[in-house]
């Protein structure tokens, strides 16, 4: 069954939300805080190793009252239900949505098409598990009896994002080998990567579901080719594997038959990495690492299916997303990890909400009449206070963040992580109370400026704060901690899908830019006349071909 529709504008506490926007849209947090001094208590969330403070969000009970009645009328319950039973709820493809099946226990049933898929799914993880355990050991070696050094990842999309977040992330935690990745179809970024690789120790990883990806297919036959400038065609079955459903087209390729893993079609690209996708993520941090992001995604997903919608950590999250997109309309909201370590995950982030809920038309196939998605955007903490933070503080745009940080550093330096901690509780402090006239002038006047450059700088240096934050704490970075953090924004964007009356499983918005390629490409590589485009883009093709 496909989620019902409904559209969320046609509710009764959409109407009641937007009489309460009216009433609350000016007022400032720090009454909130005044009047209530337990407010900040009442909007936490404890789970685990998590501590979630929205308290600093522009919202009071009877926000939360209303959203969550929202939640109800939407029907999210029976959606979450749907969600988790394997129903065909990405109706446009008719396919279940069903990633978080990958990180069940052994135990659990989940069930497509009436056949329980968890067996399966634990044979792929033993083929993951006794691949990567036997390369990492240097019991599996390359053609000239070397033990591998390195390893390549190729994909694009789903493919290449989020191994290459995580394995960013699990830095701390990685081995001998060295992950690269390759994505871009800029020839120039394939060989950036392979002029510092020696063949006889590179293991290569191409993750195509369908093996036809263009940008993933050009990447692998250039890389063949620079292979095969020292070794032999034999040799390909050494040191290429692939994660792919066509078989034929993988083995055509040189791949051997048993170096390819199986991918399934009730798994979205942008939710892959839990499956074979994430074969190099097992390879470079271990499999029992990788076992433990999935681990925690599943804690998550259980916290997410079971827990009441007033204390389950997504549902809030996605409610307070929606609140700021569809009554202050705010475009865009920033995600600001206070690690390092966590330098891809807005970039991961980008791909996973905007290509999921970027869309205009609702499940009835009706355009849409109010907004939908969210541009994400983020860098984390402390370089991006030195970036775009003015903006965030001082700017004409409402952008609702989300502060992530951990308690604990992985290589103990306890000075540096107060430092980072303290810039990291001290922005959504300044966020919210901001800094009023009064002070700016007080403060001024301390420094003995005169009077006249007081009444001059005065207006440059006040903050009006009220700017909304979302605190998530964590204990420390480990690969269970990871694997809840990134399955909480899974189900963050499953929810304003389901609110918003979208479905937030397909992508045809990438498609039609990759079919207008596939003409200009034969335009470019073929001496015909160019007519079939306007005049823009007539001119610019006529221009690159002359200089090319």
């Amino acid at each position: 069954m496909s989620l019902k529709s409904i559209n969320p504008t046609t509710t009764a506490s959409w109407e009641l939300l937007n009489k309460h926007f009216e009433a609350v849209k000016d007022v400032h947090m720090s009454q909130w805080f005044a009047q209530n001094n337990d407010r900040a208590n009442q909007m936490t969330i404890k789970w685990e190793d998590f501590y979630i403070d929205y308290s600093k969000n522009r919202i009071t009970e009877d926000t939360l009252e209303l959203l969550l009645k929202l939640a109800d009328e939407t029907k999210l319950k029976e959606a979450i239900d749907k969600y988790f039973g394997g129903d065909i709820i990405n109706k446009t493809e008719n396919r279940a949505v069903s990633h978080t099946a990958l990180r069940c226990p052994k135990d659990k049933k989940v069930f497509i098409d009436g056949v329980n898929v968890i067996p399966e799914v634990f044979e792929v993880k033993k083929k993951i598990k006794d691949f990567s355990n036997d390369i990492i050991s240097g019991d599996r070696k390359g053609y000239t009896n070397k033990p591998f050094t390195d390893i390549v990842n190729i994909g694009i999309g789903g493919s290449d994002l989020g191994p290459a977040m995580v394995v960013d992330a699990l830095q701390y935690y990685k081995n001998q080998l060295t992950t690269h990745f390759v994505s871009n179809v800029d020839g120039d970024h394939v060989n950036e990567v392979i002029k510092k690789l020696n063949p006889e120790t590179t293991l290569f990883v191409i993750v195509s579901k369908t093996f036809t990806t263009q940008e993933t297919l050009s990447n692998s036959t250039t890389i063949k080719d620079w292979f095969l400038q020292s070794a032999s065609e034999q040799d390909i079955k050494k040191h290429f594997v692939a994660v792919s459903t066509n078989i034929e087209k993988v083995k055509a390729f040189g791949v051997a038959e048993a170096n390819i893993f199986p991918m399934w079609d009730w798994v979205g690209g942008r939710f892959s990495l839990w499956s074979a996708v994430g074969l190099s993520i097992s390879l470079s941090v271990g499999f029992e690492n990788f076992d433990q992001l999935l681990s925690g995604a599943h804690k998550m997903d259980e916290h997410f299916k079971n827990e009441k919608f007033e204390s389950n950590i997504p549902v809030i999250l996605a409610l307070l997303s929606i609140w700021y997109a569809n009554f202050f309309k705010c475009e865009s909201e920033a995600v600001i990890p206070y690690s390092q370590y966590l330098n891809q995950f807005a970039t991961y982030l980008q791909q996973a909400i905007m290509e999921s809920n970027g869309k205009s038309v609702d499940r009835n196939g009706k355009k849409v009449n109010y907004q939908t998605g969210n541009i994400v955007w983020g860098e984390p903490g402390t370089n991006s206070q030195h970036a775009f933070f003015q903006l965030i503080h001082q700017g004409t745009k409402l952008i609702p963040s989300d502060f992530i940080g951990f308690v604990k550093s992985l290589y103990g330096n306890k000075e540096h992580q107060d430092k980072l901690m303290s810039n990291f509780i001290a922005q959504t402090e300044a966020l919210l109370n901001g800094k009023s006239e009064e002070e700016v002038v007080l403060e001024l006047k301390r420094q003995d400026v005169s009077d006249d450059n007081i009444k001059m700088l005065t207006p440059f240096k006040v903050f009006e704060g009220n700017k909304p934050t979302t605190t998530i704490l964590i204990n420390k970075l480990t690969p269970e901690s990871l694997g809840k953090l990134i399955a909480l924004y899974e189900h963050k964007i499953f929810v304003q899908g389901v609110v918003w009356n979208v479905f937030s499983y397909d992508q045809f918005g990438v498609e039609l830019g990759k079919q207008l390629a596939s003409t200009i490409l034969s335009e470019i590589n073929n001496d015909v006349t160019i007519v079939k485009h306007d005049a823009s883009t007539k001119n610019i093709l006529e221009y690159y071909k002359k200089l090319t």
